[in-house]
């Protein structure tokens, strides 16, 4: 059925004439043991401010019956049911049937190949609640909803309000779910199949994880983990905003072939991906603990308060990313995790606001197809980073003054940007016009340079279009002594206009702007990016020496550094890395570097000064894991894989990694990977041999692959990354080149299954070698027409590709990155 998507326009005429006030939801799952039919009954019950006005509902399953209060309604057409002659208080029922539970949008059924035991789980966000069963879709009509579900006897049904009445009903069980607070219907979820169970009580909640049973022993693995940092996110949470969460239970559910991480209200579904197969590496267990912070602040930011719109998406995804940094470093043992942001996403993020695809963080959205096209890297990491700023700017103790009087106020309802910036003026005392226009209404990114005047430093700032925006940043100076550069001043600068004074005295050997990372803007150093990376490996803590990667990074990305200046910086500040949370990063930025940002005349060579890192690394037993994986993607020859695959023993892992290197490097894998699988437990193992045949320089093997993941759609979201990008290597060109083609001709289907898979694949399969010097242009030209979220990615990562190529082609080599 073709849909109409629902505008902004439709939404709040709907909006101001409907009152919602309950959804009874009759969910069969029955059928899908063994078949692909999910059957729902939908009853709502709804007022009308004029009777006798008509509507409609939204509805994209194949409707069996529709009624509303009693009369038979007329047939749906594009994913709308209408609804004439509304009375002052309605009962709608709609009997629906969805079969499109494989590969379309909102609900899916995924099959375990170790056990052959089938699971489904649900995922709406932004629209796609109207895929499964009729609703009034759309953020502001929320209401409280009751869900009833049949399933097999052998399976667990999880959903939004925990403690169901569970009954058998013939050769199943009918689970009767008490009624939610009121949530929009994006915030509603039904997860089901033998799932592996752990409970805990802490903290006065009774807190679920779980997953499908061959991950059993993995959940075990990681069950305390996972609870300490639930635990400690609900208390946090509950004293910053001055409402605990209101409900006892709090479930998490690791779901096969789902996409990320989905913020359901008491009931969060991630992507079995996160439980990783071996044993996490430090950069994995924090980044885990961030993504679960993330979702459980949508408890508040989100589901408890809700946008009215889509414009104003950033009220839930922007505060969450903050609130998710903001806890781990405040509550958890992740007391580094704004290093970890900064070493990874707001890199992306400062790579999009400077790219075509930068827009404000508040837009206008004409309807939902336009936002799913900005759940990026703006709305997410660029947001934090400005919501930091906020907090810098008004004073912690302000910020949540504020954040409590808006719960108080608002809670169960929904909001725009006035209301949140009411609450925080109202705290702070402060005037937020101005920085609400510059940072949230403004697309782009300032740029900070320090200067010597004759009146003593003075921080010389540009906006996007003219003045820097208003912002309270910190300025260090550093002395260099025996034990490399010490801290000597930190002065915290109120911008307000193109220049402001830095009252830092003269005589430092290094200025550092934006000290403590604590504004989003790019800088520049006075002395060029030579001093620059000399410095880098002789500052003092994990953020300083962030800032100065953050900085020489992105001037690679504009031009202004070459690759050996980003892997000179890189590995010189790994040789003294002490956090955890970056180490793992920085050694996927130098094999980016070296590998995609390079020439081929430099590349081997670049590469060669990585390996020499990892084996350094290697030496130190804590570091040792992390630095024979990123050694196993830089490997210079055959006899190095080989050493390596000696060194991992029982690292599964490892093995693959190494295996896949070997395949690269035109080496024998033919009984390699065989044995390997049947030695690995992971039930998705065979995607792991699947990036070994994509690594292979064989025309027959990338054909094979290519068909998988672009034809069949075979690889589940969670192992798209690492199939894709051992599918795109250097030195492949001829034998990538036709593929690079295909990637063109496939886009206009892409937008067919939902936002998140349309952006995986997207993003993923673009070709970042063999199209040639004009791909990009033609990338871009192939996307005009397809579904906005493919669109975009395509031309995030069109404009990338060209600052990739403009950078291989750069001549200039300042010193030696061995």
């Amino acid at each position: 059925m073709s849909t109409r998507g629902l505008t902004q326009v439709e939404a709040a005429r709907r909006a101001a004439l409907l009152s919602v006030r309950h959804y009874d939801l009759a969910v069969d799952l029955t059928a899908l043991l063994r078949g692909a039919e999910l059957r729902c009954v939908s009853t709502v019950t709804f007022g009308c401010a004029e009777p006798g006005a008509e509507s409609f509902v939204d509805c994209a399953a194949e409707v069996v019956a529709a009624t509303l209060n009693g009369e038979p309604l007329p047939p749906a057409a594009h994913g709308r049911i209408p609804l004439p002659g509304l009375a002052a208080h309605n009962e709608l029922r709609v009997e629906t049937v969805q079969s499109r539970t494989t590969g379309g949008a909102g609900v899916h059924r995924a099959v375990d190949p170790v056990d052959g035991e089938v699971y489904v789980w649900t995922s709406f966000e932004p629209d796609a609640a109207h895929q499964v069963w009729a609703c009034f879709d759309q953020p502001d009509l929320k209401a409280t909803h009751a869900f009833t579900v049949t399933a097999p006897a052998a399976w667990t049904v999880t959903s939004n309000s925990g403690g169901p009445r569970v009954e058998p009903l013939g050769d199943a069980l009918r689970w009767t779910f008490p009624a939610t607070p009121r949530l929009s219907p994006y915030n509603t979820v039904v997860n089901a199949g033998p799932l592996h169970e752990i409970r805990r009580s802490a903290g006065g909640y009774d807190l679920g994880i779980f997953a499908r049973r061959s991950l059993a022993g993995v959940l075990e693995r990681d069950a305390d983990e996972i609870f300490t940092v639930t635990a400690q996110g609900l208390a946090y949470f509950g004293e910053v905003f001055g409402m605990p969460f209101p409900q006892a239970k709090y479930d998490q559910v690791f779901m096969p072939e789902f996409g990320g991480a989905m913020e359901n209200y008491g009931c969060v579904t991630w992507s079995d991906a996160w439980l990783r197969r071996s044993p996490p590496t430090p950069a994995e267990r924090e980044r885990l603990a961030t993504v679960l912070l993330h979702e459980m602040a949508h408890m508040w930011f989100g589901n408890i308060v809700t946008m009215r719109w889509w414009d104003d998406l950033w009220l839930n995804e922007a505060f969450a990313e903050f609130a998710c940094y903001w806890a781990a470093t405040s509550a958890t043992r992740y007391t580094e995790a704004w290093a970890g942001l900064l070493a990874g996403d707001k890199l992306r993020a400062y790579l999009a606001d400077q790219s075509p695809v930068s827009h404000p963080i508040r837009q206008p959205v004409r309807d939902v197809a336009e936002a799913a096209s900005i759940f990026d890297a703006i709305t997410y990491p660029k947001g934090a980073a400005v919501l930091r700023q906020l907090v810098t700017y008004v004073g912690e103790e302000n910020f949540v003054a504020g954040m409590r009087r808006y719960f108080a106020r608002h809670a169960w309802g929904n909001t725009t940007l006035q209301d949140l910036i009411d609450a925080l003026a109202e705290a702070s005392g402060r005037d937020l016009d101005a920085w609400r226009a510059g940072w949230l209404d403004t697309a782009g990114t300032d740029r900070l340079t320090l200067e010597s005047g004759a009146g003593g430093l003075v921080l010389a700032g540009r906006g996007p279009d003219g003045p820097p925006r208003p912002q309270v940043l910190a300025v260090g100076a550093y002395v260099r002594g025996t034990g490399g550069l010490a801290r000597t001043g930190l002065v915290e600068v109120d911008v307000r206009g193109p220049y402001t004074p830095v009252a830092l005295p003269a005589g430092a050997d290094l200025y550092l702007v934006n000290d403590e990372d604590l504004t989003f803007a790019v800088t520049r150093p006075a002395g060029g990016v030579e001093a620059l990376v000399a410095s880098a490996g002789e500052l003092p803590t994990a953020v300083s020496r962030g800032v100065v990667v953050a900085t020489v990074w992105d001037m690679l990305t504009t031009g202004e550094a070459t690759a050996d200046d980003a892997v000179r910086c890189l590995t010189s500040v790994l040789a003294v890395e002490t956090s955890d949370a970056v180490i793992e990063p920085y050694l996927r930025l130098a094999g980016n570097a070296a590998e995609l940002w390079a020439g081929d005349d430099r590349r081997d060579r670049l590469l060669a000064a990585v390996a020499a890192t990892c084996a350094r690394l290697a030496e130190d037993p804590g570091r040792r894991v992390v630095a024979l994986r990123a050694l196993a993607r830089v490997a210079g020859d055959l006899t190095a894989v080989d050493r390596l695959r000696d060194a991992a023993g029982d690292d599964v892992d490892l093995h693959w990694r190494a295996l896949q290197r070997r395949a690269e490097l035109g080496g024998d894998t033919a009984e390699a990977v065989p044995e390997l699988l049947a030695r690995d437990p992971d039930p998705d193992a065979r995607f792991r041999a699947l990036a070994v045949r994509a690594a292979a320089p064989d025309a027959e093997q990338k054909a094979t692959v290519w068909r998988t993941l672009a034809v069949d759609r075979a690889v589940p979201i969670g192992s798209l990354t690492a199939v894709t990008t051992a599918f795109w290597r250097p030195g492949q060109d001829a034998l990538l080149a036709g593929h690079a083609e295909a990637y063109l001709r496939l886009l206009p289907e892409l937008g067919r299954a939902g936002m998140i898979p349309a952006m995986a694949y997207a993003q993923r399969l673009f070709p970042v070698f063999a199209g040639g010097a004009d791909f990009p242009a033609r990338a871009d030209a192939a996307a005009v027409g397809t579904a906005p979220v493919v669109r975009r990615s395509v031309r995030e990562r069109a404009d990338e590709l060209r600052r990739m190529l403009r950078s291989r082609q750069s001549t200039r080599c300042s010193g030696t990155a061995a």
